[in-house]
């Protein structure tokens, strides 16, 4: 039977790694194992991370690589989003559960796009990440924007460059700051 990774030996594998990857596994015990972020990828999350705050989220709610728990049917998984926004400032820990998590989003990279945009999307969807949003790398940056509809599964709501995005008010897509 293969060994299964569980989240504080994840937590210490991602603490351990002097090269910047980042391990995640799947509520099936997948594990995962990510190139680091580039420079362009780092670019993105920061203007997104600015356009939050600058609207008036708490930093200590929109948050930038931080560790969630995915439950699963016999253990739970651990997923590193690019950022995510909550509705109160989360619990101290390395592997947060999602109450009070409003938003994850996802910025593709290479190698990424179907993690991104099929696993990790039903992930977040079953359970029960309310609003999920993937930024793809092409010219414009393209947002898409998924909203959790029946409790299991996402509609996608919105797909925008990345720029018009920026150009709105968050309020306009998460509600107001709290």
């Amino acid at each position: 039977m293969p060994a299964v990774v569980g989240l504080d030996d994840l937590a210490a594998m991602n603490a351990a790694d002097t090269h910047g990857r980042r391990y995640e596994t799947s509520p099936e015990g997948i594990l995962f194992v990510l190139p680091p972020p580039d420079s362009e990828h780092a670019i993105i999350a920061s203007r997104l991370f600015a356009w939050l705050i600058q609207a008036g989220w708490p930093p200590e709610q929109v948050l930038q690589a931080t560790g969630i728990r995915i439950p699963g049917p016999e253990v739970d998984g651990g997923r590193v989003p690019d950022l995510t926004v909550w509705r109160v400032r989360p619990p101290q820990g390395v592997w947060l559960p999602v109450t009070d998590l409003l938003l994850v989003i996802e910025i593709i990279s290479a190698g990424s796009s179907s993690i991104d945009a099929v696993t990790k999307r039903d992930e977040y969807a079953a359970a029960g990440v309310p609003r999920y949003w993937v930024v793809d790398r092409d010219s414009a940056n393209t947002v898409t924007k998924y909203t959790l509809t029946d409790g299991k599964a996402y509609e996608r709501t919105a797909q925008m460059p990345l720029a018009w995005l920026l150009n709105t008010e968050p309020a306009t897509h998460l509600g107001p700051a709290r």
